[in-house]
């Protein structure tokens, strides 16, 4: 399939060959929930903690006499189901992150990018930087792609870690910034705009049109 390539004044300079082996797949929903949930669990920081009965700091000591009162019998206060005392099966710091295959994850990412090509959500736009790393020229840079009065979030996919677009793109809430050889499914499934430099999906055609063995 071929795709066309938006010069910065809007207009169309030429036609790239895109892959149809990472553009044209058919929607695979499965792999793509496997890979967000995997991001997801990943980024987990897992550092709730709850203290039990054992850990909550406090007397030994009977609440009231064992015998005699009519009451159900208590050992101490730190019990839980007293108020202030020990929580059951409660939290306790964890490692949430696990591994998923990578003949999965290179799957999830040509999945969402055939997904966001069937739909017209990717656009491919000449390459350029920033030198100044400001924002209003890496905005004014993007407006033949993305609307600026009604912004939506978009993926902006670099050839490489370009560090003046990454400075003036940080000022920009709808907007974030993925190198092409370090793909997120999160940001690229939700991504109601996706737009990738020339160059980058070029490699995009290099890296992922091949099997996970070729490479």
């Amino acid at each position: 399939m071929e795709g066309k390539v938006i010069s910065l004044d809007g207009k169309e300079l030429r036609t790239v060959e895109l892959s149809d082996a990472v553009f044209g797949l058919p929607i695979n929903e499965d792999v793509i929930w496997y890979a967000v949930t995997n991001e997801l669990a990943n980024a987990r920081v897992g550092t709730a903690s709850t203290k039990d009965r054992g850990e909550v700091h406090g007397t030994n000591r009977r609440p009231y006499a064992q015998k005699g009162t009519g009451r159900a019998r208590h050992g101490d206060t730190k019990s839980n189901i007293y108020v202030g005392g020990g929580i059951s099966f409660g939290p306790k710091p964890r490692d949430y992150s696990y591994a998923i295959p990578k003949k999965a994850k290179r799957l999830s990412m040509k999945t969402i990018l055939s997904l966001k090509a069937q739909e017209g959500l990717l656009s491919i736009i000449e390459d350029f930087t920033v030198e100044s790393g400001k924002t209003r020229d890496l905005l004014k840079a993007l407006s033949s792609v993305v609307d600026l009065k009604n912004p939506v979030r978009t993926v902006l996919i670099l050839k490489d870690d370009d560090p003046m677009i990454k400075r003036a793109a940080k000022n920009v809430p709808w907007l974030s910034y993925l190198s092409y050889n370090r793909l997120r499914a999160h940001d690229l499934f939700y991504a109601r705009k996706v737009v990738v430099l020339e160059s980058a999906s070029r490699k995009l055609n290099e890296m992922y049109a091949g099997t996970a063995e070729e490479r």
